[in-house]
């Protein structure tokens, strides 16, 4: 088989498709002849070989990718003959593996992929659709909401915009560049911004003079900044991310948005588990991603690449080029 295999951490152009060996499912594994293989922006920090959170640093060489869809090819001992030739998805957790043509998998993580949800589609799902779906647990959104999203082109941002659209909230939605905003409008955004521009939040204002009432934040840095002048008082401000890095935040703003009532909340992690609630959080938010995209009411945007391009697919993302969720197809 081929793969793409990271030997040396560093820029995109370390990624390199090369021949590989075929993995063997161990016990309670099944082999997954691989479909679409998910791209994350972490995705590019571990192979820069930046230490960080959640996910440790991988052994070298390493094949990342950590979302496969696929059909089941080969099973290891153990694991049920129910699933061979089945049509999966699975996030493989901290495993990599996934840039491959075949890639493996504990049985136990498996989901069967819906019907009428193509292979690219379903890998956005099962990390992105969750992560959103995790967020919204933390959104009271209704009428008389109005939602603020930066990185409204995004994996996330896309469906942020169409969840809170179909709730019957107010969508003020922010992107890079004219392309971005108009896919955030076609994905439902009353209004759509290009947050380059001086005077994005001028026209916030005067489209809604009292403010919004929640904050999608996956930018962090001036951007969020000054979308939090933007929120009316009592809003929710939920933390995902800070691709721009820290808010530039005073003491004295702090302050003022604490009289607001303005609260801050990143809801990652430990937060978003717990409040999904069960034996098994994560794998209820997949359900639940899975479930909402087979019913047609999130349709995750796509950007493909063929996997020998996976170098050119890091770089387009690490330089905001994309939209949707990034994918990866043999």
């Amino acid at each position: 088989m081929h793969a793409v295999r990271l030997h040396a951490f560093g820029p995109a152009e370390n990624l390199t498709y090369e021949p590989a060996p075929l993995p063997v499912p161990a016990p309670g594994q099944v082999r997954i002849a691989v479909a679409a293989a998910g791209v994350h922006l972490l995705d590019t920090s571990l192979r820069r070989g930046v230490q960080g959170p959640p996910a440790p640093l991988p052994e070298l060489p390493t094949i990342p990718g950590r979302e496969v869809a696929g059909t089941v090819d080969a099973l290891g001992p153990g694991a049920d003959p129910a699933w061979l030739g089945t049509p999966v998805v699975v996030h493989l957790g901290f495993a990599p593996g996934g840039y491959a043509e075949y890639a493996v998998a504990d049985a136990d993580r498996l989901h069967a992929i819906p019907a009428g949800l193509e292979p690219a589609t379903a890998v956005a799902m099962i990390g992105t659709g969750r992560t959103t779906l995790g967020i919204l647990q933390f959104a009271d959104l209704g009428p008389g909401s109005v939602a603020l999203v930066p990185a409204a082109a995004g994996g996330i941002g896309t469906l942020l915009v169409q969840y809170a659209k179909q709730a019957g909230a107010t969508v003020v939605a922010l992107a890079g560049g004219p392309g971005k905003t108009a896919l955030a409008a076609a994905n439902g955004a009353d209004l759509a911004l290009d947050y380059t521009r001086p005077d994005w939040a001028e026209a916030v204002r005067a489209h809604h003079p009292g403010g919004a009432t929640v904050l999608f934040d996956s930018v962090g840095g001036t951007v969020a900044r000054t979308a939090l002048d933007l929120l009316a008082d009592g809003a929710a401000h939920l933390v995902f991310g800070w691709s721009g890095g820290p808010i530039p935040l005073t003491d004295a703003d702090r302050a003022a948005l604490d009289a607001r009532g303005v609260t801050t909340r990143n809801v990652l992690g430990p937060a978003m588990l717990q409040r999904a609630g069960g034996d098994d959080p994560m794998r209820l938010l997949e359900t639940r991603a899975l479930a909402e995209a087979a019913s047609g009411r999130l349709h995750p945007a796509l950007r493909r690449y063929p996997l020998a391009r996976a170098a050119t697919a890091h770089r387009d993302l690490e330089n905001r080029a994309t939209t949707g969720k990034v994918v990866l197809e043999p």
